[in-house]
């Protein structure tokens, strides 16, 4: 069984250990406690990649029925907690992690949403433990050597994955804990994750993006030491998601997410292989890659994460490809109905980043086809979507999208309306003069779009011909064909509202042509 499991036959292997499982029978906890043990774990482990749930938990129960050591637990407890996640059982997979590390004797904090005032106070506990330390001296650190750490450890990285998902506040508790271990006990392969993670709160809610790059960078570091690759694949995954895109430009996160999961296949890591398959799936639409491309590369990806048996990268993907085809007019009210379908599984299941994820695609359409009422809709429906797309470049578009409807909004409206639209619309803008001004070369071409429909709500003819100008200069410059298109189209609208039909029809010449080349074939035809 061992020897199937070790070159991916799973199927085989179950059928060893189940065969090795009722030759010892009912009296092989007395008779050979430790092959039995091993059958039980093992032969979880190959039930689980196999999908055979029921045979799966009959034997984690079997283990945590017995009076064993719990670090002896660990192996079916991993499973478990593994299991609930890819089922999209995220609560009872916190539970899980959360229960077994009590068990362990390890700081678990409470399920329940966490104070700000908590929040910080962990991190400053943090700050001083890193005593203002480079990527080159956490990655010195010694090696972690205690095994109910290490299991803890384990642990925290699946309940990061999950509270992410769920319970957002919770996240910043979990990836303080780890990196509190870390730093008092040594490293480990989950290190190189939880540094990264700790990065991804500097760049994202704590706006520190250099202080949280460097992290990115120790989690890096620390991959180079013995006996840290099979962190690669994840690690890969949260600097190019979630960091190193407030710094540098996009296109520079694509090379690495791809090499991130070849690792991911190479060593095993096909949860997080599948990461960075959708990580780099978005970042190609976001980027401004043409949309038949973008649609043969998802289609692709979904045979690839479907064999793997990974129903939630796939459904993340779905998301993605039923925008693309939206785009490019193809099955366009079975994408609505698609949509439409997950928002109720997300509100069902409460899956707030499901939810976040589909209403982000869906104001992309609405706002390339500037379809302004819709957008408002959905924007003041889907409530605060930045708490649950922490980090991802998803949330800074997110909010691009968002600032640019609340001034469409703010100029069809008078009065107590107008003066509403404009401070939801300046709060966002707000965000992204913060995001700029640490660097972020990503966001340049959305502040002058932004800056251009902000003097034409004030009547500023001067200083939205310059904006619009340097907006559509910027996307052009940085490749985001796109947003160029959206630029021109902007323009031209701005034009015909100035009754000027000379630059009106130039405007909008450029936008069909820039359309037409991404592959946004109903946008082809504006008048």
């Amino acid at each position: 069984g061992v020897k199937a499991s070790e070159n991916a036959a799973f199927d085989t292997a179950k059928v060893y250990f189940k065969a090795g499982h009722d030759v010892l029978g009912s009296t092989g906890w007395e008779g050979d406690y430790s092959t039995m043990l091993d059958l039980c774990s093992d032969g979880a482990n190959a039930c689980f990649l196999t999908g055979d749930f029921v045979s799966m938990n009959d034997l984690i129960d079997e283990v945590l029925s017995k009076d064993i050591d719990t670090k002896e637990k660990y192996r079916v407890s991993d499973i478990k907690v593994k299991s609930f996640y890819s089922a999209g059982n995220f609560n009872e997979s916190i539970d899980a992690a959360l229960d077994f590390n009590r068990q362990l004797g390890l700081p678990a904090p409470r399920k329940k949403p966490a104070s700000t005032f908590t929040i910080i106070r962990e991190y400053i506990r943090v700050k001083r433990l890193l005593k203002n330390k480079t990527a080159e001296d956490i990655a010195n650190f010694p090696e972690l050597d205690d095994e109910r750490y290490e299991m803890g450890q384990r642990m925290n990285e699946h309940l990061a994955t999950s509270v992410y998902l769920v319970e957002p506040t919770m996240y910043p508790l979990i990836i303080f804990q780890s990196v509190t271990t870390s730093l008092k006990h040594g490293l480990s392969p989950t290190s190189s994750p939880a540094f990264a993670r700790l990065g991804l709160l500097l760049c994202g809610p704590f706006g520190k993006p250099h202080e949280g790059c460097e992290m990115a960078k120790a989690a890096e570091l620390i991959l180079e030491k013995p006996g840290m690759r099979s962190a690669a694949s994840y690690t890969a995954f949260i600097t190019q998601s979630y960091c190193y895109h407030w710094v540098s430009p996009l296109q520079n996160t694509m090379a690495p997410l791809l090499k991130g999961y070849q690792v991911g296949l190479e060593i095993g890591d096909t949860d997080r292989a599948c990461y960075c398959l959708i990580s780099r799936g978005y970042h190609l639409f976001y980027i401004g890659r043409g949309l038949d491309s973008i649609q043969n590369e998802l289609e692709a990806s979904i045979q690839v994460v479907t064999q793997l048996k990974q129903d939630i990268a796939r459904l993340r993907i779905i998301i993605l490809l039923t925008t693309a085809k939206k785009l490019r007019g193809i099955d366009v009210e079975a994408g609505d109905k698609i949509l439409d379908s997950m928002l109720a599984t997300a509100a069902s299941n409460r899956d707030s980043f499901l939810s976040a994820a589909v209403n982000s695609m869906k104001l992309e359409v609405f706002v390339f086809y500037q379809e302004w009422k819709e957008a408002i809709e959905l924007v003041r429906k889907a409530g605060n979507v930045r708490q649950f797309l922490t980090a991802l470049f998803t949330s800074v578009r997110y909010t691009f999208l968002e600032a640019l409807t609340y001034l469409k909004a703010a100029q069809s409206s008078s009065g107590w309306k107008k003066r509403q639209m404009k401070k939801c619309a300046h709060k966002a803008m707000q965000l992204i003069r913060g995001w700029a001004k640490n660097g972020n070369v990503n966001v340049v071409h959305y502040l002058y779009i932004l800056d251009a429909e902000l003097a034409v709500l004030h009547g500023n003819n001067k200083k939205a011909k310059e904006s619009f100008n340097a907006a559509i200069s910027a996307s052009s410059r940085n490749g985001f064909l796109q947003d160029r298109a959206l630029a021109h189209e902007l323009t031209s609208a701005y034009f015909k509202a100035q009754g000027d039909d000379y630059w009106r029809n130039y405007h909008i010449e450029c936008s069909r042509a820039c359309y037409q080349e991404w592959g946004c074939i109903g946008k082809v035809e504006i008048k």
